[in-house]
């Protein structure tokens, strides 16, 4: 229990306690005074009222009638809290319900106030002069000299005023005290409640250090604050299993890849070894080394390339590039490659027949990673498609985007691999006779996403022709690759050393 004291979470509740009671003692202070002052004000009114009204009975009336009204007012008032007393000019009492002319002071607003003391509800005079069972009150009063050297005197006893004020004390007391009571256990249970919910992620967040990446935050169905902290920390952590999934695999991946082709180069220089010393099958065995060595360069100089991208580290050498260009050189290089495997390479490319500096497939990048990454989808259709397939390459702007299509009539990939073909070393054939290394689509999806584009992988759509003649394009076997990248809002001529 202390320890929840010593949580930021109670501190934090008791912070907002003290603001709510400041805030709560403010209004209840200002309704205070206010009804005080209101009481007051209501009775310096009435005495005021009294004095008016008794001396206009004086004037009308004369002594008697005023005499006669005091008589009444004060059999009407006995017992209450309005006192009278009509004295000569020796201070003799006349009428009234005081049995003598009190002895008063005067306070700085001008009323007269002194103790008087009740036997019951009989006034008995100034202090000092009941006997028995009595009661010291306070009265405030006025006088008035009337014509004849009378003197008048009307007061109120202020003690209803006194035992107002003293429950309004008492009662602000106890809304004190029950605010701060009642906030403090408000406190406790909002402390409790919030550090039960920071305990479970605790715990998961323990039981996700010590091994076990399958817990995730448990969320309360209230979509609050806790919820989507709960969501997004569980989204974080199927992101980081995702990765060291794709990193244990990118790990045995490689063991396999490299592990065959260092096998073969370490037999076949040990076999030579064995053999008759011979130059000529010494010069074989070295240059088909070589060829294993540059293959295994080749797969780190892929997994460099993939990881500078994904880490934007060649950013700074950006720039305007015509995708268009690239393109048709590639179809260039390629040609030669595909008529070779007995395949079908065609190219169409939706730009301008005017200057280059027109050409609506500019985009902003880095000239050889874009090269490179076009280059890998095209050697993936190539090396997919069987022997009298077709490989088409489309390319044109849509709007304020460059969109790049390779599209193969290979056997495709499954829809529930497509996403998975983009990690390192990941290959849908799954006995990685072709060759290869699983690195050409990782290596297209760093480069696109540095750019800001993105590759969309789906079935081939291939125009065939119907039976009235008329092109529809239907489903047909195949992949189709799809790139879109931002283009240039108004192309410059690109850096042909991008």
């Amino acid at each position: 229990m202390f320890a929840l004291f010593r949580t930021s979470t109670f501190r934090l509740a008791m912070v907002y306690l003290m603001l709510f009671a400041v805030s709560v003692f403010a209004v209840l202070g200002f309704v205070y005074l206010q009804t005080v002052v209101f009481v007051s004000r209501q009775i310096d009114e009435t005495i005021d009222a009294e004095i008016t009204g008794l001396a206009e009975q004086y004037h009308e009336r004369g002594l008697g009638g005023l005499v006669s009204v005091i008589q009444q007012r004060a059999a009407r008032t006995r017992g209450t809290t309005t006192l009278y007393l009509l004295t000569d000019r020796t201070h003799s009492p006349i009428a009234g319900n005081l049995t003598r002319w009190p002895d008063v002071t005067v306070d700085q607003d001008g009323w007269l106030r002194f103790p008087l003391q009740r036997a019951g509800s009989l006034v008995v005079g100034a202090a000092g002069q009941g006997t028995g069972d009595e009661a010291e009150h306070i009265v405030q009063a006025a006088s008035f000299v009337l014509p004849g050297g009378y003197q008048l005197l009307v007061g109120r006893d202020t003690q209803e005023r006194s035992d107002f004020d003293a429950r309004m004390r008492q009662a602000l007391g106890w809304s004190a005290l029950l605010t701060v009571m009642l906030g403090l256990l408000g406190g406790v249970l909002l402390s409790r409640r919030l550090l039960a919910r920071l305990e479970a992620i605790n715990r998961t967040s323990s039981s996700i250090i010590a091994g076990d990446f399958s817990r995730r935050i448990p969320r309360h169905g209230s979509n609050d604050e806790f919820d989507h902290l709960a969501e997004n920390l569980n989204g974080m952590l199927d992101r980081i299993e995702r990765l060291m999934a794709a990193m244990r695999q990118v790990t045995d991946n490689i063991a396999h890849d490299l592990r065959s082709p260092l096998g073969r180069l370490r037999s076949r220089i040990e076999v030579t070894l064995l053999e008759e010393p011979s130059m000529e099958r010494y010069r074989e065995t070295l240059e088909r080394t070589i060829a294993d060595a540059d293959g295994l360069l080749a797969t780190f100089s892929a997994l460099l390339d993939i990881a500078e991208a994904e880490a934007g580290s060649r950013q700074e050498t950006r720039g305007p590039v015509d995708l268009g260009e690239i393109i048709v050189n590639l179809v260039d290089l390629y040609e030669p490659v595909a008529e070779e495997a007995g395949l079908r390479l065609t190219l169409t490319l939706d730009r301008p027949a005017s200057t280059m500096a027109t050409s609506p497939l500019i985009v902003s990048g880095n000239r050889h990673l874009l090269s490179q990454a076009i280059a890998n989808l095209v050697e993936n259709a190539l090396k997919y498609t069987p022997s009298g397939g077709t490989v088409a390459i489309t390319a044109g702007r849509s709007g304020d985007q460059v969109r790049l299509t390779v599209t193969d009539s290979g056997p495709g990939i499954p829809a529930t691999e497509r996403e998975r073909v983009f990690d390192r070393f990941y290959r849908v054939e799954s006995s990685r006779t072709t060759p290869g290394n699983g690195l050409g689509l990782s290596l297209v999806k760093a480069v696109i996403s540095l750019h800001g584009g993105e590759v969309v992988l789906d079935d081939a759509q291939l125009r065939r022709a119907v039976d009235d003649g008329i092109p529809d394009e239907q489903p047909g076997p195949g992949l189709r690759a799809t790139v879109t990248l931002p283009a240039l809002a108004s192309p410059a001529r690109p850096s042909m050393g991008s």
